[in-house]
């Protein structure tokens, strides 16, 4: 059975644990007490939303005779292209119980507001409809509704002073988005950090990224470029990606320090738009 480097693969690679699961008569819960893996990890693997780290693969290969064959396979799963919409990363933001963002020029999806949001999704390239904007903005505020629990998921914010400074929609958006920030941070959902100007080069110029942690399924990063993004799995892959944020978050100012610096940098968003107002 060949296996490609796309999504497609992901989905063959569940489809044959399953066939060789049931061909073995054994129910996932079985399988999961035998290979040491969780009911729900399997369960994600068998729809081709997870893949095995190398010690579950082997233990499949052993359990169900399969001669190497999950092993094997598993480079061609590292990584996986994810669509604008990015519906998977949507999923497992949902499911997460810590989530761990940073932010180089734009403030992250989850924490947009509708305003800041709307400027956002119509500034690509293609132009995009009013209709086909308005699509995206109801995913895009959507999300923000794992927000409402105020326990899980925990989540920390690492921004950029560029998301601060860059002038998206205008002051009053951008006042009214940096105070979206700021309550959040002070009603202690979120925990902020900034990565001031002054620091300079720092770890995470490269770009987005996404750390999340489940409670029983293992941890993954997502990163995103233009027009691209790529959920990583692989154990190496995603500690790397977490030893680099915990790098970047030693140079960020304070909780308390950042919060001072977005409802400074709010104010002056603020003065701007009264004076748009009242020249």
């Amino acid at each position: 059975m060949a296996i490609e480097d796309n999504p497609e693969s992901r989905r063959k690679y569940g489809e044959e644990l399953k066939r060789r699961r049931e061909s073995a008569g054994l129910t996932q819960e079985r399988l999961s007490e035998l290979t040491i893996i969780s009911r729900t990890h399997l369960a994600h693997m068998e729809a081709g939303r997870r893949r095995p780290d190398v010690a579950d693969a082997r233990r499949l290969d052993q359990v169900l005779g399969a001669g190497g064959f999950f092993e094997r396979f598993l480079p061609a799963l590292d990584g996986k292209a994810v669509a604008e919409h990015f519906a998977e990363t949507l999923d497992f933001e949902g499911q997460a119980t810590l989530i761990r963002v940073y932010g180089p020029k734009l403030v992250p999806g989850l924490l947009q507001t509708e305003s800041y949001a709307r400027a956002v999704l119509g500034s690509g390239h293609p132009p995009k409809s009013d209709a086909a904007r308005d699509k995206l903005l109801v995913t895009r505020l959507e999300r923000a509704r794992i927000l409402e629990n105020f326990d899980s998921p925990v989540v920390w914010v690492l921004l950029d002073e560029a998301v601060l400074r860059q002038h998206i929609g205008g002051p009053a958006v951008m006042c009214e988005q940096l105070r979206h920030i700021a309550k959040l941070a002070e009603s202690r959902r979120i925990r902020v950090h900034v990565l001031p100007f002054t620091v300079g080069a720092h770890a995470m110029l490269e770009g987005f990224v996404s750390l999340m942690w489940f409670s029983d399924l293992p941890p993954i990063a997502y990163v995103e470029g233009l027009k691209s993004g790529r959920v990583w799995e692989t154990p190496s892959v995603v500690r790397e990606c977490q030893e680099v944020y915990d790098h970047a978050l030693g140079d960020a100012l304070s909780h308390s320090e950042s919060l001072a610096l977005i409802r400074s940098v709010a104010e002056e968003y603020e003065h701007a738009a009264r004076t748009d107002q009242h020249p």
